[in-house]
């Protein structure tokens, strides 16, 4: 057959070449050595998982750490699935976490010289590679109809073979020049596969940068390269692309594992070199003692919305994911508090091969360590935004006078060993409720001490209560008032003494006017908590806790 007469009947629009594609329109990249090329390509389906934040983030940073490119490439060919505002769905929940791109379809406007970076826009790149594959007799026109591929797979498994459009069974393969004008000409539907030049029984190895060394099998399907509209299969326009665009390594899911060998042939047939691959295992979570993927179905997590209705920083997440990446980040992190996160070198090949084991208690503890190290008016900041989309009776008492609310936060925080009691912006109102007269019922905790006593603790406290005294005098005064209670004025005389010597200690008494003061019986220091109260809140929350005992 006349390779090049079938190539022009199939593409008579397709005037720029391939060759012109690979060396002209989309020419080779000027990097420094050992910069990596990377992307993060969603459908436009609306959701992002956080198993695409985690994908995302780990293209991210062995593209930037590496004086290389990051690009976000919108795979939309698949039309059924796109959901209007899928893309701003997803660009939006991105940025939330504090991951950037340099090129791409962007908030602002397409950015880079190897666009259009969406792939519905990109049609006549991939007739144009479909039309050369055709010129090497390596591409086909198929005209079988849905009822004739089904009989195909029904025939296969009749005959236990390979299910696929292959060999025998690839109807089209061999159909003359005559025969395809014929049925062209008859108005016929029609879709462009690949002449696969795999063989049966092949066998292909690649090593994959997670995953080390994988045998499969070659591909000898003749898979679909253009559906009947023109539009590409995944497949087809992921090796087109990446191959245009420079992408040196595709970093993505283990999912596409099986998809290796079509992948790796496609850039054979299409003289172009692989890029290294990178398959990152899933996020996992453990259920009845076993472990599976986490679920958009069934676990709230797996969705970024979650963490945002939830109010974890952008920080906490990303921490945590890179524990999840890296086994040695924690180490690091440890050893260097203070130093950014892009400060660590990620390591592909650091990455474990099974599923991480998403763990929220592990997320709220990782949280909590980054908000111990904000600053007091971030944490201000930070709380009233997020109270303000999710929380509208604690907005508008955090809001009312943010240089009190930024005096709450300040309590405590800095130091060697700030508190840690605030893993997300939730976790605010019960936090700091008692600041608040119209939360002050909220979360309220019952001292197990006789009322009488409680009385008598309170009485005498009100005695000697200065709202002027420092710390030093203010728990002085604590102590001072423990022997006339039947109270130890130190935590080391109550347990040296015999039991029953004492009541309690200068520990339990101040836990009575804590708990007047807060409703609580864990807050931050005490001494601070009044001051920022005053006194006349203090004196009056003392006489209600008084007369309701």
């Amino acid at each position: 057959m006349d390779n090049m007469k079938l190539a022009e009947l199939l593409f008579p629009h397709i005037k720029i070449t391939a060759e012109q594609y690979r060396n002209e329109v989309f020419p080779h990249r000027q990097l420094p050595e050992g910069a990596m090329v990377t992307r993060f390509a969603p459908s436009p389906t609306g959701f992002l998982h956080i198993g695409g934040v985690f994908t995302s983030l780990v293209n991210e940073r062995c593209a930037h750490q590496s004086g290389g490119v990051f690009l976000l490439r919108i795979e939309d060919t698949d039309k059924k699935r796109e959901h209007e505002g899928g893309i701003s769905a997803i660009m939006s929940g991105l940025e939330g976490f504090g991951i950037t791109f340099d090129e791409g379809e962007l908030p602002g406007g397409e950015k880079g010289s190897y666009g259009p970076y969406t792939q519905s826009r990109r049609g006549l790149i991939y007739q144009a590679f479909c039309k050369e594959l055709v010129e090497k007799g390596l591409a086909y026109p198929c005209f079988c109809t849905e009822e004739e591929l089904d009989e195909i797979r029904k025939r296969q498994e009749r005959d236990k073979a390979l299910p696929g459009y292959h060999g025998e069974y690839a109807k089209c393969r061999n159909l003359s020049y005559e025969q395809i004008e014929e049925n062209i000409k008859a108005g016929k539907s029609y879709v462009m596969r690949l002449r696969s030049p795999g063989k049966p029984g092949g066998r292909i190895k690649y090593k994959d940068v997670i995953k080390g060394q994988i045998e499969m099998d070659e591909n000898i399907v003749d898979i679909v390269l253009l559906k009947s509209d023109g539009i590409p299969t995944y497949h087809f326009a992921h090796a087109v692309d990446d191959s245009l665009m420079g992408t040196t390594h595709v970093i993505r899911g283990d999912e596409w594992v099986p998809s290796v060998n079509i992948h790796l042939q496609l850039f054979h047939v299409l003289g172009m070199k692989p890029p290294k691959y990178a398959h990152v295992p899933p996020i996992m979570k453990e259920e009845d003692g076993s472990k599976r993927k986490l679920s958009k179905r069934k676990d709230p997590e797996a969705a970024v919305s979650y963490f945002s209705e939830e109010g974890y920083p952008k920080e906490g997440v990303i921490e945590y994911l890179l524990t999840l990446a890296n086994s040695g980040y924690e180490d690091w992190r440890r050893a260097n508090r203070e130093l950014p996160y892009t400060d660590y070198k990620f390591r592909l090949d650091k990455m474990g091969q099974s599923g991480a084991l998403f763990d929220l208690k592990k997320l709220h503890s990782v949280s909590s360590e980054v908000i111990s190290r904000f600053t007091a008016q971030r944490v201000c900041d930070d709380a009233i935004a997020w109270a303000e989309k999710y929380d509208k009776e604690l907005y508008s008492c955090l809001a009312r006078d943010r240089e009190y609310t930024a005096k709450i936060f300040a309590i405590d925080r800095g130091g060697k060993k700030p508190r840690k009691d605030i893993a997300k912006w939730s976790d605010i109102r019960g936090y700091c409720a008692y600041f608040f007269d119209e939360l002050m019922h909220e979360g309220r905790e019952e001292l197990e001490m006789d009322a009488q006593l409680q009385k008598q603790v309170l009485g005498e406290y009100l005695k000697v209560y200065d709202p002027c005294d420092d710390k030093d005098t203010w728990f002085a005064k604590m102590k001072e008032i423990c022997p006339r209670l039947g109270f130890a004025p130190e935590v080391k005389e109550f347990k040296a003494a015999e039991p029953g010597t004492y009541k309690g200690h200068v520990g339990d008494v101040s836990a009575v006017v804590r708990a007047a003061i807060t409703g609580r019986k864990n807050t931050p220091d005490l001494h601070a908590i009044m001051n920022l109260l005053g006194s006349e809140k203090c004196i009056n929350r003392m006489n209600k806790y008084i007369e309701n005992l």
